[in-house]
């Protein structure tokens, strides 16, 4: 699917992964509906963008959001092409502490709020309007793509809150395809490792030297436009449904850092 003239929506827009999908995707033409906990600074364009305040697990804001898209669709006459869920939270914390305390049940909550049902929610809401918009040539009506994390394969100490979040994005994957593929819509999922983003650059230093050790090749972090280039690939190839990606250069992560 060609993106020009058409929305992508991509939830956590302004940094890391997002950003740089916002930028590739404006490249190609696409007006782009960004969805983040803040607005941006500074001037934008405000033919080519439109920014929403959403929390992803505020099921309200969600919908304020996804309703000024659809209208935004309906008054540009732009059908939306893409859905690219960025947004998530990384709240590691061992299921039980040294000090024999277990994990909070509200950390948990709160990742799978954010990584898992946010996404779903997002998904959910979307998708009656983009089942009504018109098909392509190809019978195309758009592509949902969610981001798992290598966690959901190799999920390390302290992640058992975000590797059940991203291993339960990574496993809908097929019976989402699944249940859209009669209207057009394709999902693919992207399982991205170790990646140059906030997420990362907040881990202590030790800990982020350690992770380079497990690289493969290429032996660093991937860069965002890496991820970004990812993604047009997906909405380009009609061929790639109901499939997740593992986007990490054959890194496999060890049990601790």
């Amino acid at each position: 699917m060609n993106v020009r003239d058409r929305i992508v929506v991509v939830t956590g827009g302004l940094s890391g992964l997002g950003a740089a999908t916002v930028k590739l995707m404006s490249s190609l033409g696409a007006s782009i509906a960004v969805f983040d906990l803040q607005l941006p600074t500074g001037s934008s364009d405000s033919q080519k963008h439109r920014y929403f305040k959403v929390d992803v697990s505020n099921t309200e804001q969600v919908a304020t959001a996804v309703k000024a898209v659809a209208a935004w669709s309906k008054e540009t006459s732009k059908p939306i092409a893409a859905v690219v869920c960025c947004a998530g939270f990384l709240g590691p914390a061992k299921i039980l502490s040294k000090n024999n305390s277990p994990l909070a049940l509200e950390t948990f909550k709160k990742v799978v709020d954010i990584s898992l049902t946010g996404t779903v929610d997002i998904i959910r809401q979307i998708l009656p309007y983009m089942s009504t918009q018109p098909a392509d040539e190809n019978g195309s009506r758009g592509v949902i793509i969610t981001v798992s994390s290598a966690a959901a394969f190799d999920g390390q100490e302290g992640q058992v809150s975000y590797s059940a979040a991203k291993g339960a994005i990574a496993s809908m994957t097929l019976p989402l395809a699944r249940d859209l593929s009669r209207w057009g819509i394709r999902a693919v999922c992207i399982a991205p490792g170790m990646f140059d983003t906030g997420m990362v650059e907040g881990m202590p230093e030790k800990a982020r030297e350690s992770l380079k050790k497990t690289l493969e090749f290429p032996a660093r972090a991937g860069r965002p436009e890496e991820f970004a280039g990812m993604v047009k690939s997906v909405v380009e190839n009609v061929m790639l449904n109901g499939t997740v990606i593992r986007l990490d250069g054959a890194a496999r992560m060890p049990s601790r850092l």
